[in-house]
């Protein structure tokens, strides 16, 4: 209480007297919430943006690794990234909204997904289409881009036969070409549901996302972020043949953590690969700077292996 205030109130001995200096200790109370509250949402909105994610999330048997995930998004403000494979087991309509819906469903107003494999067990995604609309994309296709803040945000398909092709000649391939021609960003970031490089012991590398990296290397993107398998795996910066650029390279995340009961294990460990886990569940989040990146693993409640560096775009 200041000085002004504590003279008023020895001066003040009516009920009508005090009732007003309380209505105007109140009013003034009131306008500094307000002011605060202004001042938080101008930082707010100046802060570099945050996209925080996984893959491999909701799985109907068992919600519990997709709620301890959800809880983590619950406390990170940005844009969500699901990346594939998100209602298991079979991307059914049912699925999305007793499985999906009750755990990342709460973020859907602010989520821009990928499909996986999963999504395509129907032969076609269209329970995913109807779950997000046009955040997913055109349905036919489920590839799209966005901007974030001064970055450029590719999503791909990786589910290949599904839309005729992963080549650099299909129309997934003409189109990603295009879409990076005509947005030559500092900063460029993909992500999609299968890894080209992978140490998972179930699926490993996919060699059919190649064509992918060569377009994406071509146009010096900085980073790609996949599933899959059901672990985290990050890569140092490397070419699509997967050689050593630091510098120039793509750094690849696998986090396929998001909260499918089924960690898998480690297999033949990939040259480049740098920090692996397959016993943590938890989300990727990616702090978009408009000449570099922060990443950090946020690992679920009780869990404590975390990862967290920063890069610098080409």
């Amino acid at each position: 209480m200041n000085c002004y205030v504590r003279v008023m109130m020895a001066h003040c001995t009516s009920f009508v007297c005090m009732a007003a200096l309380l209505c105007w200790i109140t009013a003034v109370s009131l306008a500094q919430e307000i002011h605060n509250a202004e001042e938080d949402a101008i930082k707010a909105s100046r802060a570099d943006p945050v996209l925080v994610g996984a893959g491999d999330i909701a799985s109907c048997d068992d919600l519990a690794g997709a709620e301890a995930t959800a809880k983590l998004i619950d406390k990170i403000p940005g844009t969500v990234m699901a990346v594939g494979d998100l209602a298991y087991p079979d991307g059914s309509e049912e699925q999305f909204a007793n499985c999906y819906g009750p755990t990342w469903g709460r973020f859907r107003q602010r989520t821009r997904p990928a499909a996986g494999n999963h999504e395509y067990h129907k032969g076609t995604p269209s329970a995913y289409n109807h779950y997000f609309g046009s955040a997913a994309g055109d349905p036919a296709k489920a590839y799209y881009s966005y901007d974030l803040g001064t970055w450029h945000i590719v999503v791909l398909n990786s589910e290949c036969a599904e839309v005729g092709g992963c080549a650099a000649t299909s129309p997934q391939g003409l189109w990603l070409k295009q879409d990076l021609a005509q947005h030559p960003s500092t900063c460029t970031l993909a992500y999609f549901h299968q890894p080209l490089f992978s140490s998972g012991g179930k699926h490993g590398n996919n060699l059919e996302m190649k064509p992918f990296w060569d377009l994406l290397y071509e146009a010096a993107a900085e980073l790609v972020i996949n599933g899959h398998d059901h672990n985290y795996e990050r890569f140092a910066p490397q070419d699509p043949e997967g050689h050593l650029r630091e510098g120039r390279g793509i750094r690849e995340f696998v986090v396929g953590t998001g909260g499918k009961n089924s960690h898998r294990r480690m297999g033949v460990v990939q040259p480049n690969s740098e920090v692996r886990n397959d016993d943590t569940f938890g989300v990727l989040k990616l702090t978009l700077h408009a000449t570099g990146y922060d990443w950090e693993f946020v690992p679920e409640n009780g869990k404590t292996f975390s990862d967290k560096g920063s890069g610098v775009c080409h």
